[in-house]
This record gives C-alpha cells, structure tokens and sequence, in this order.
C-alpha cells in the first residue's frame, strides 16, 4: 500500500473511531445539578412534611434527623459525595473545607454585587494530593419560609429548639433572598 494511502487510512481510523473520552466540566455540571435538584427535593418534602405534621419546631427535628441520611443516600446513588455547606452554620458536621469557604466568599461577593442567589453555581476540577477532582457547589437562597428558623425574628419555642439541638448555632439573621449556603459536591475522575 502507497504511504500516503496508509496515512490516510489511519487518519480516517482515528477520527472515526469512537472513544470512550472522560466527560467534559459542563457534562459534570449538568449531571451535579441533577443530583442537587435530587437532594433538593427530598430536603423540602421532608421539611413539608414536618412543617404540617408539627410545625417549624417538628421541621427543625426532622433536618436534623433526616438531612444527613438524605445527603448520604444521594451520595450513595450518585456514586460522590453530595452535601450542604455554608458560612454561618447551624450544623458544625457541615463546615465548608478551604475550597467551599472560597467559593461561599465568592458567592456573597457576587450576591452584593447584584446576582440573585439562585444564579449562583461554580464548578471546576481541581487537584488534591495526587488526583483529579469535579467541585460544585450551587447557591441555596433563603425563602420566606427559611425565616421562620433562620431569620431575625424567631419565636420563643423554635428558639428554645435550636439552642437545645444546635448549641452553637449561627445560621439565624438570614432575609429572604439571602444566600443560606450551597449544595456541594465531589466528585473523583
């Protein structure tokens, strides 16, 4: 066979054979929204449910009972580790690392500047040690029913709740629209 028929041929074998590449960041992101919007839904209906059964006082007993199971069995499913942090913590097991404290920053900077809560997503892949990791974390803003447990004015028996579950509670303060934290994730490549 002719050299440049050869060459040709094995141009056309490399660009026609398919194969297997690692997904692309946007791939990650998109399948890392999936799994918030997952653990987002089964969060709320739990706390809806709670929320009609008993209350914000059986609500805050139901997060603190079933939010960790929720982030663990997502994680399961998804095959990474799914989570909720923040800045100002209700819930010390869920302390932002370095990086999630970074990105938290820059989301509040963000957030002053003018962005909504709910438009503020950031994911890159980063190295730890000696692998490559998928990060995403996505902005959970504060609604108006958040302020019942976490905002300014809290009534005396959800108080007394939170301080009994929560001894060192810093996630009150918070208006609607506020950033309350983010949904986090890591993901091994």
């Amino acid at each position: 066979m002719p050299r440049h028929s050869l060459t040709a041929a094995l141009v056309f074998l490399l660009t026609t054979t398919t194969v297997s590449a690692a997904p692309s960041e946007e791939q990650l992101a998109a399948e890392s929204r999936e799994a918030v919007k997952a653990f987002m839904q089964r969060l709320k209906s739990t706390l809806q449910s709670a929320m009609r059964s008993g209350g914000p006082v059986k609500a805050i007993e139901a997060c603190n009972l079933a939010a960790p199971g929720i982030a663990q069995e997502v994680s399961e499913q998804q095959g990474y580790r799914v989570g909720r942090t923040s800045l100002k913590l209700r819930n010390p097991d869920n302390a932002p690392d370095a990086w999630e404290k970074a990105v938290l920053e820059r989301f509040e900077q963000q957030h002053a500047a003018g962005t909504p809560a709910k438009k503020l997503e950031h994911y890159e892949i980063v190295t730890q040690g000696d692998r490559r990791v998928f990060r995403y974390m996505k902005a959970i803003p504060t609604a108006e029913v958040c302020t019942r447990c976490h905002g300014t004015d809290i009534a005396p028996e959800i108080k007394a709740r939170l301080e009994a579950l929560y001894p060192h509670d810093q996630a009150t303060g918070f208006r609607p629209g506020d950033i309350r934290g983010a949904f986090t994730i890591e993901r091994p490549l």
